[in-house]
């Protein structure tokens, strides 16, 4: 029984998540053209799938009952980066930040869109994806992905793959950053072909919870 706990504890997002960064009061820059100094993440093999995410399935199964697709990478330009920018800016600007067991009432990780305004950094994250598959931007390029943030604790980003490598967009941060270049030590993350099967990254081990608050 507690070997049961620990691995729902394991890979769920309980209590808090970091909270979302404030948009910048002057007017958002123009976004140039440019190459993204970003490189591409090394991925192991398959790993447990989130508690969260099943759990979200379950609740929103037209979400997740879906065809395995061929890899592929959204191709970086002026236009798609505004898209990115714009998006990122606001969702972190219209989501309410709240901790995950205030929220919902449960440690256990409870992953949603922002029915309601409010939500922690899954919710943010599951934001911008659906609205960026709206736009028509390619479901195999946006992967809801797991780290650890620069204090060690859990938390939950959107990788965007593309053809100048991998970047990713930050309740934390506005800006949109190459992956390799927060300081996030990355744990897992939605494999390209099936949202349904994740694949590790690197050495670390799952967080047992995203607990942050700023």
């Amino acid at each position: 029984m507690r070997s049961q706990i620990q691995q729902i504890l394991f890979s769920s997002f309980a209590l808090f998540c970091a909270f979302g960064a404030q948009a910048p009061q002057a007017q958002a820059r123009e976004i140039q053209a440019r190459e993204i100094s970003a490189s591409y993440a090394a991925v192991g093999s398959t790993t447990r799938t989130p508690y969260g995410w099943v759990d979200f399935c379950s609740r929103r199964p037209e979400e997740c009952r879906v065809p395995a697709l061929s890899p592929v990478d959204l191709q970086l330009t002026s236009e798609t980066m505004k898209i990115l920018d714009r998006v990122n800016r606001e969702v972190n600007v219209a989501i309410i930040p709240i901790s995950n067991l205030d929220h919902w009432g449960t440690i256990l990780d409870h992953w949603d869109y922002p029915v309601d305004g409010k939500g922690d950094c899954k919710i943010y994250a599951l934001e911008k994806r659906r609205r960026l598959l709206e736009i028509g931007f390619p479901r195999q390029a946006l992967l809801m992905t797991i780290v650890r943030d620069l204090e060690g604790n859990g938390h939950t980003i959107l990788t965007v793959k593309t053809n100048h490598g991998e970047i990713v967009l930050d309740n934390m941060v506005d800006d949109i950053r190459a992956w390799d270049t927060t300081g996030y030590q990355y744990v897992k993350r939605q494999s390209q072909s099936d949202p349904n099967q994740w694949v590790s990254i690197g050495p670390a081990s799952a967080p047992a919870n995203t607990g942050r608050v700023n």
